[in-house]
């Protein structure tokens, strides 16, 4: 896109960007889709009140986020809230309770169960409100609208119409789409920034129509202005417009999207512009983009689910057993008339008791059964755990070690949801340009009529001199320090470029001079950046819309060729005048900019220098431009080439450079069929102008290529080492070409020396049976079967080779066959079995599409990392998508589930938080499962104690408050600040990964470990309880426990138990667990106290059994005392022969530090070697280890 100079502190008027592109005749030549199916949109512009518009009934401006509105917010609230089967269950135990068959009284349950779903509504409400505030905010915002007789006054958006005519200011949002008429530039023009829409920070320039500009330039021209746009209907393609203005019913002209501004992009460095309303509120092109990212859920949620619907199957067979006994006792309750249990007078009883309708009874008990289980589920679950989830988020975004302090960026945890998800991580799948590396285009070589320039070395090559045994790279085989870089690398951005040969003007004592001035004009010229003066310092700076143009017109300033201003119709350069030997300033005619695209990869210029030539520069990729080259302009071709191919090895980014001189009739003849394409009105448009600019772009003559490098970030082969520590598969996916993807993969240790490459390129197929295929259906079918020989044969290679040994290497149309239904099981068999997979010339959806098929097929968990909006569909398809905020705009930040700023912090994220955040939700869920089958098991030995009358053990109160006060602080203790190991030994370790990526913590034999130990503790607790006060004395009278004292004394132990089972699985303490876990227990003591002293029919069982009955008592002191030490020895003994003799791998790690051998290499070494990961394959470990191991044999 062709730009303006922008200057601070002043403003410039310039010419017109492109030539008239013609009246209102030239549309009648195309087949208009306007009006057509898809294209039926009619805006009055001026008049949005006429009686036509009001029929249209078109959306108004009125833009609503929020998920629930007051009249929705309850209904669909509470149906979100009993979408979850253990919310669903304790409604109906809740609706249950208003009966007689309720064993507890319809508070008890109500209460806890409206806490639980006002908390998590409340969650719900909170958010939604402030979702409102925005939307009222921006609702609210202002505008100048066009009120009449040329006056515009301040309007809400809100109240925009379609056809309303409206005046923006600097700096200030645009409120709708529109369409732009004219600005404060006599050309009409305008900046725009788009940053809302695409996460672009560069600028982009709009431009009006000629016709319009000059009509509408003031506030009084809209007096009596009236007008027609027939446009295309709301759609979410943010790049394309179609429609038609209707000046009069003879003036037609074209619009497209260089007159559409876009709602929530902002108006910059342009006083005002005027322009209709085309699309409102929900029609507007940024709205029509707002889709609901997909829903996440981690694999320990989903087992979480799992193991409740186990805990009600186990509830249905519990109810189920006890309602048989209870029938066939009723039943036998009245036998030949003699009653066997007389004191419960069965012959006059009701039907819950009946032993005439035995059926009927044990159905009715069973009903109570339900809802006196119920306590087997644990009701606050959910809650605690979205608790624990957001507390963790804050401490990943307040970490200080993931915090980029150049660009001021800390961790973002975009969602809580999938934070035990990150110690799960079994394959990464990663970007590669500005996500393994920084973006950030540096100038370093380039090859001008076949002589190579340049002395720079970049990180690819040092790696590639370390590896050939010339040169090592450190210890670790990693790239050099910041420092070391940044003293090497010069101080102007972007240029890095060193050869005495052409700088300072050398340039002109080479032995072709001339093509390297051609060559230096081209890059000062082809492009569309724009340069930025500083008044105060005169210094010129660029913004680009790529870190690589920038590159190149820094490189042509630096090397004599200044690209200094910039109008709509010309660009100037100061550059080096060889017969003068000092600057001049020259002019050339900008006559059109031929764009940029991934379906073109490359740009032209036409433009006509001061001695009246006519010049076609072109720059672009090889792959193109080298088939465009003229017979007698290919002198240079084969050195040049050479020169490519050594650059791409060196890792760096190639650009070939190409012109030639335009004669004037055929440049007339280019320029009428240019312009008849731009102003077609159809779908083709695109298509026609690039038609027309395929043609043109022919007979070049090559000047030479450039080279960039784009550095590896700080710290990512230490990163990717630490990764593969931690048994972490890293495969990148990378649109780059596959000799730079291969030799960055050498640079951060995907690759090494000794590793079997299997290559399946198709260029090299294309090559072979060029001439012997006929069509492209041919060859697409000859391609696949070789793409599929190539897959067979690799497995066959992988099944006789150690795995060590092969890297899986395959470009973009081959990957095309490799993902179709009959290949991609083979392809991924190959890719599991390889050490790095690197997928080169992908598209965005070929990224995509890997990502779900590691996924779905290997169901382990997969996490994608990228920095561009080409990630974007990479990251939402995984497990967990890492959006980088880099120089690509913050597209793939929006997209994802958590951002960071560089690369290297994913080592922490991973092998830190994940680990952590894994450990402690699965820990936290065990724990509350355990803690309610201790509690539910009680209520049903209770229940076979009183042969299942129904009777419960405890108050009404004790069972409500139980998971809400007494027990669930500990647990979100636990869930917040538990750590087996620190976050430095997390990082030593990187081994003990592979426990949340196996799955030790929360595996199926853990849960019913923890299952039977909630059972053990449940049995020892009740029956000791009821063993030891059933037939003793209590009270100083003799008399022993009665129904109440025996709850008490059951809770109170039960009370101690899961507290300190807490205490002994807590392996950080904090002065928060003490408090919490010590707080819970006297929490209860003082409850008893209080609630006892409360009248008696409202305390009913409770009223003073603990001042009076209980804590007088020297045997319920000591029953606690000896029920708590019994239920917990077995576990205390358990563990202790585990941890010394069954350790688990983070236990090792316990027992190195507690015995002071963490800083001893042996056994650091025998710990490692002891892991769960297997061995590691790439790295600078892996690649040291090779290397050793080499050193050894030949020795």
């Amino acid at each position: 896109m062709v730009r303006g100079i922008r200057k601070k502190k002043k403003q410039h008027h310039f010419g017109r960007i492109h030539p008239k592109e013609g009246s209102s005749e030239s549309t009648t030549t195309s087949s208009s889709l306007v009006g057509g199916p898809g294209f039926s949109r009619i805006v009055y512009c001026n008049d949005p009140e006429c009686l036509e518009a009001g029929q249209l009934r078109y959306q108004n401006n009125y833009v609503k986020t929020t998920k629930y509105t007051v009249a929705t917010f309850l209904p669909k609230a509470l149906f979100e809230q009993f979408r979850r089967v253990a919310n669903l269950y304790f409604l109906a135990t809740a609706l249950l309770s208003f009966t007689p068959l309720s064993p507890y009284s319809y508070v008890s349950i109500v209460f806890p169960l409206a806490v639980v779903v006002a908390a998590t509504m409340g969650k719900e409400m909170v958010e939604d409100w402030r979702r409102k505030m925005q939307d009222i905010e921006v609702n609210n915002r202002k505008v100048k609208a066009h009120r009449g007789d040329g006056i515009f006054e301040p309007k809400k958006w809100r109240d925009l119409r379609v056809g309303d005519i409206v005046k923006v200011d600097k700096d200030e949002f645009f409120p709708a789409d529109l369409i732009l008429f004219s600005s404060s530039y006599d050309e009409a023009i305008c900046y725009v920034e788009t940053t809302n829409l695409d996460g672009e920070t560069n600028l982009k320039l709009k431009q009006a129509l000629e016709e319009t500009s000059a009509l509408l330039n003031e506030d009084a021209h809209f007096n009596n202005f009236k007008a027609i746009v027939r446009c295309e209907d709301p759609n979410a393609n943010l790049y394309t417009f179609i429609g038609t203005l209707y000046l009069d019913e003879d003036h037609h002209l074209p619009l497209s999207p260089q007159q559409l501004l876009l709602r929530d992009s902002k108006l910059r460095n342009t006083d005002y512009v005027y322009g209709v309303v085309v699309f409102t509120g929900h029609d507007t092109k940024v709205m029509q983009n707002s889709t609901a990212p997909p829903s996440k859920r981690s694999k320990i949620e989903r087992r979480t689910d799992k193991i409740v619907y186990f805990l009600f199957s186990l509830l249905v067979l519990m109810s189920t057993i006890g309602s048989i006994y209870f029938g066939i006792v009723t039943g036998m309750d009245i036998e030949d008339d003699a009653m066997t249990r007389w004191y419960l007078r069965p012959d006059n009883t009701t039907m819950y008791y009946d032993p005439k309708r035995p059926a009927l009874a044990a159905i009715l008990h069973f009903l109570t059964a339900f809802m006196l289980y119920g306590y087997l589920i644990p009701i606050s679950l959910y809650v605690s755990i979205e608790i624990v989830k957001v507390l963790q988020s804050v401490f990943i975004n307040n970490d200080i070690y993931m915090y980029h302090e150049e660009s001021d960026t800390p961790a973002r945890a975009r969602t809580s949801n999938l934070n035990e998800e990150l110690g799960q991580v079994d394959t990464v799948l990663s970007d590669k340009t500005g996500t393994l590396t920084c973006n950030s285009m540096e100038f370093i070589k380039c090859s001008v009529a076949g002589v190579g320039y340049g002395r720079g070395v970049t990180e690819v090559e040092k790696a590639m001199t370390g590896r050939k045994g010339e040169e090592e790279l450190g210890e670790a085989g990693g790239s050099q320090n910041d420092d070391d870089r940044l003293m090497q690398s010069s101080s102007v951005k972007g240029y890095n470029f060193t050869d005495d040969r052409i700088e300072n003007g050398n340039w002109v004592n080479q032995p072709r001079a001339n093509v390297i001035q051609k060559f230096l004009q081209l890059l000062a010229i082809c492009h569309t950046a724009i340069p930025e003066v500083d008044e105060e310092t005169g210094n010129i700076s660029y913004e680009a819309e790529s870190p690589d143009e920038a590159a190149f017109v820094v490189a042509a300033r630096e090397l004599g060729f200044e690209f200094c201003e910039r109008t709509q119709s010309s660009i100037s350069l100061h550059e080096f005048d060889p017969l003068s030997e000092t600057k001049v300033k020259r002019v050339y005619i900008l006559l059109h900019t031929i764009e940029f695209s991934s379906a073109r990869k490359r740009m032209s210029v036409v433009v006509r220098d001061e001695e009246g030539k006519l010049l076609l520069f072109c720059k672009g990729a090889d792959s193109v431009m080298f088939k465009r080259l003229a017979e007698d302009g290919r002198e240079f071709e084969q050195k040049t080439k050479e020169h490519i191919n050594e650059y791409a090895e060196a890792g760096l980014r190639t650009v070939l450079l190409a012109y030639r001189e335009v004669e004037e009739d055929e440049y007339q003849d280019f320029n009428e069929a240019f312009l008849e394409a731009k102003r077609s009105v159809n779908a083709d448009r695109d298509e026609m102008i690039d038609r027309v600019a395929d043609h043109f772009e022919r007979n070049l003559v090559i000047l030479g290529a450039t080279a960039v490098e784009d550095k590896l970030q700080n710290g990512v082969p230490e990163c990717i080492d630490k990764l593969a520590q931690a048994g972490i598969k890293l495969w990148v996916l990378t649109g780059d070409k596959m000799e730079t993807a291969i030799n960055i993969g050498y640079a951060c240790s995907l690759l090494r020396e000794g590793m079997k490459q299997i290559i399946i390129n198709s260029e090299t197929h294309e090559r072979k049976t060029s001439g012997k295929a006929s069509g492209i259906s041919a060859m697409d079918e000859a391609l696949k079967a070789t793409v599929l020989d190539h897959i067979r044969e690799g497995k066959a290679l992988a099944s006789k080779e150690n795995s060590e040994a092969l890297a899986l290497i395959i470009d973009g149309k081959s990957l095309t066959h490799a993902l179709e239904d009959d290949a991609k099981d083979m392809f991924l068999d190959l890719a599991l079995g390889c050490a790095s997979v690197i997928c080169c010339r992908s598209s965005p959806k070929q990224k995509a599409l890997v990502t779900r098929l590691v996924k779905h097929k290997t169901r382990a968990t997969t996490l994608a990392i990228g920095d561009g909006a080409n990630d974007v569909g990479m990251l939402q398809e995984a497990d967990i998508g890492i959006g980088i905020s880099g120089a690509e705009g913050m597209q793939a930040v929006m997209s994802s589930d958590i951002s960071i700023a560089q690369f290297r912090f994913l080592e922490r994220l991973l092998l830190v938080h994940g680990h952590w955040c894994y450990r402690r939700i699965s820990s936290m869920i065990c724990y509350f499962f355990y803690k309610n089958i201790v509690f539910g098991f009680t209520l049903f030995y209770f229940e076979a104690y009183t042969s299942f009358s129904g009777q419960t053990a405890y108050n009404d109160w004790y069972l409500s408050f139980y998971n809400i006060f007494f027990t669930s602080l500990p647990v979100i203790a636990l869930g917040v600040l538990d750590q087996d190991v620190s976050a430095k030994l997390c990082l030593k370790f990187p081994q003990l990964y592979q426990e949340g990526v196996q799955n030790t913590i929360f595996s199926w034999r853990r849960i019913l470990g923890w299952s039977f130990n909630g059972i053990f503790s449940s049995t020892t607790v009740f029956y000791f309880c009821v063993c030891a006060m059933e037939s003793q004395a209590f009270r100083g009278g003799g008399e022993v426990v009665g129904f109440e004292i025996l709850g008490t004394i059951l809770y109170t132990c039960m009370v101690w138990v899961v507290n300190a089972q807490m205490a002994l699985s807590i392996n950080y303490f904090t002065y928060i667990q003490h408090l919490f876990i010590i707080g819970s227990v006297a929490l209860w003591y003082l409850f008893l106290v209080i609630y006892g002293a409360i009248d008696p029919d409202l305390s009913t069982t409770a009223y003073q059994v603990f001042v009076e009955a209980c804590a007088p008592s020297a045997s319920f002191w000591l029953i606690t005392l000896f029920v708590t030490v019994s239920t917990l020895l077995s576990y205390f003994i358990y563990a202790a022969v585990q941890m010394h003799f069954f350790p688990l791998y983070h236990q090792m790690i316990q027992l190195v530090v507690a015995n002071g051998q963490s800083e001893d290499p042996e056994y650091c070494q025998i710990l490692r070697e002891r892991s769960l990961t297997p061995p590691t394959l790439v790295g600078c470990t892996a690649r040291l280890e090779a290397k050793n191991g080499s050193f050894r044999d030949n020795n």
